[in-house]
Formats: C-alpha cells, sequence, structure tokens
C-alpha cells in the first residue's frame, strides 16, 4: 500500500493528472470540432435558434473554456494566479455539469406538458444543485517551479456531495421520463413506446444517466477515500466530460430528430388473397338475387406525439404542441 501522502506519491499522481487533462482535453475538442456545423447553423440562422438550447450551448462552451483554463495553469512556463485560474475552472466545470442536468429537465418538463406541479418540483431540485455548485467554488492552488499549478486544497465534502446529488437528480428525472412514456400510457391502455420519437427520447435518457451514473460514482468514491489532494480530483473532469457529452448528444438527436410522416399501425392486418373463380357463370346467376351484405369495419386511428418538444427542434406541419397522452379513437360500422 502506496503512502498517499509523501512528496513522490505526489509528483507521480500530478503527473498521471497532467496526462489525464491533456488527453481528456483532446477527446473533449474532438467532440466539439466533429459537431461544430450543428452549432454553426443554429448561430447562422439555418437551423432555428430556441431558447432551451441556451443550455446547450452555455454548458458545451463552458466546459471548454474550463479546460483551456486547465492546461493553462498546467503548461504555462511562467508564474500566474494559480487560485483565479483553478477557480473559474472549478465554476466551469461544475456549471456544465449543473447545465447537463438541466437539459435533460427541460425535455421531462416538455414531455409532462408543462405541468406546474412537474416544473415546481424539477426547479426546486435545479436550485438546490446549484447552492451545492456555488459552495463548491473556492480552491486553494500554488505555482509550483518546474510543475506548474498544482491544486492545494479542495473542498471534497461538497464536492462529493455535488455529484451525488446530480446522480439523484438524473434518476429522479429518469422516472419521471419512464413513468410518462412507459408506464402511464401502459397503465392507460394506450402504451406508445413503438413511436419512434418516443423510444428515442427514452432510450437518450437511459443511456445518458448510465453514463453520468458511471462516472459520477468513481469521482464520488475517489473523493470520498480522499487519499491525496491530487487523487480526489482525478476522476473529477472524466465525469464532467462524459456527463456534457452525453448530454449535448442526446440535445443535438431530439433537436434534429424528424418526425415525418404519422405512423400508422395495424394490429389485426389481414394477408391480401385474391382467388380465381372457377364458375364465372355462377357469380352472374347468383348476382341477380337478393343478398344481405354484411360489413363490419374497425378503424383506428392514433395521434402523432407532436409536442411541446417543438421547442426543442422537434417539428411537424400541423403541430402546435407536444402531448404524449396516445388518442385513440374506435369506430364500427355496419351496413345491412
Amino acid at each position: 500500500m502506496p503512502n498517499w501522502q509523501s512528496d513522490s506519491e505526489l509528483a507521480t499522481d500530478s503527473l498521471i493528472f497532467i496526462k489525464l487533462m491533456h488527453a481528456l482535453t483532446g477527446l473533449y475538442a474532438w467532440e466539439c470540432i466533429i459537431s461544430l456545423d450543428f452549432d454553426w447553423a443554429v448561430l447562422t440562422g439555418k437551423k432555428k435558434f430556441r431558447w432551451p438550447m441556451i443550455c446547450y450551448f452555455a454548458g458545451r462552451y463552458l466546459l471548454l473554456f474550463a479546460m483551456i483554463s486547465a492546461l493553462i495553469g498546467l503548461d504555462i512556463p511562467i508564474e500566474v494566479n494559480c487560485e483565479g485560474l483553478y477557480v473559474f475552472s472549478q465554476f466551469a466545470g461544475d456549471a456544465a455539469v449543473g447545465l447537463a442536468c438541466i437539459n435533460l429537465s427541460l425535455r421531462t418538463i416538455a414531455i409532462w406538458s408543462h405541468d406546474k406541479w412537474i416544473i415546481g418540483i424539477l426547479v426546486l431540485i435545479i436550485l438546490g444543485h446549484w447552492s451545492l455548485i456555488l459552495q463548491g467554488v473556492p480552491v486553494s492552488a500554488t505555482w509550483v517551479p518546474g510543475i506548474g499549478c498544482t491544486l492545494v486544497e479542495g473542498n471534497t465534502t461538497i464536492a462529493a456531495a455535488t455529484f451525488i446529488y446530480s446522480m439523484c437528480f438524473d434518476f429522479v428525472v429518469l422516472c419521471l421520463t419512464a413513468y410518462k412514456l412507459v408506464w402511464s400510457p401502459r397503465r392507460t391502455g394506450s402504451f406508445a413506446l413503438h413511436t419512434k420519437l418516443v423510444r428515442m427520447i427514452f432510450n437518450d435518457g437511459l443511456v445518458y444517466f448510465i453514463i453520468a451514473f458511471l462516472a459520477n460514482i468513481t469521482a464520488t468514491v475517489f473523493m470520498i477515500l480522499n487519499l491525496n489532494a491530487v487523487m480526489s480530483v482525478l476522476f473529477n473532469p472524466p465525469a464532467v466530460i462524459a456527463s456534457t457529452i452525453a448530454a449535448s448528444w442526446a440535445v443535438r438527436r431530439l433537436y434534429n430528430f424528424d418526425l415525418g410522416a404519422p405512423e400508422v399501425y395495424d394490429s389485426d392486418q389481414q394477408p391480401s388473397v385474391v382467388f380465381r373463380n372457377p364458375h364465372p357463370s355462377q357469380v352472374r346467376r347468383l348476382s341477380r338475387e337478393p343478398a344481405a351484405i354484411h360489413v363490419e369495419m374497425d378503424t383506428f386511428s392514433q395521434a402523432h406525439p407532436c409536442s411541446n418538444l417543438e421547442a426543442h427542434g422537434t417539428t411537424k406541419p400541423g403541430c402546435d404542441s407536444l402531448s404524449f397522452n396516445v388518442d385513440d379513437e374506435q369506430k364500427r360500422a355496419r351496413v345491412f
């Protein structure tokens, strides 16, 4: 078992942290580059800008600036204000986590058709989340010749509480989404998970939760262990980057989703079979006789889930609001 507080171990951990930060910055920069066409299309007006995109852009580029400021503190050869750089990096990184949660919350509010109770619950959770984020900003860093800026002390208790709160927040959002899209329609007999839009929203939320949960739980474990100042924050950047990338990916997928033509589902579809009549003369003779014709027709129409997600970029002609309540009509006509 190594002595985590020894100078040699701290130097080794600091070197690992520096290399990890460079690798993560390259990864996140690459993600920004490959999705830059979407951002440019929104900013230039080729894609319609809607207000939920504010959280998308803020979280995305706050994290980019946080990574750049962290690299400046690690690589710059002259002495700088390390504490100022690290305070900004800490705030921007934590804010990116908060904005990632807000991005998923806005989808949930739209799914619930702006229900006041859901909005109130999520707003209270968001306020609690940001109160922890702001409390975790103060950090202590110093300049070490030959190494650069080094983190001396940080409030790992608040940071761990923030990550745990984020995991609980994501779980609440996932449960609300699953209840509205899966459990509630199934209970009312209008299960609509077969539609592409609903399936995409549910799957994206589930993927985000799994990625964010695994990344956050790893960072939380090391913060609680508190082996040393470096190891306590070693897995914080991967957790923040994973959450932001997953949330941004979900936002872009929903924005670019094309509802297209209404989907038609026929549960009683019968094969179309044509028989050759071997006795055409008998048919002509029988056609002169009066006959009772019985026609039974079952028509099912299902409203397409066009909804308040239009604010997120999902559009369809003729749809004014988003509602995931399936409107089924059953008509039976008899002709005698």
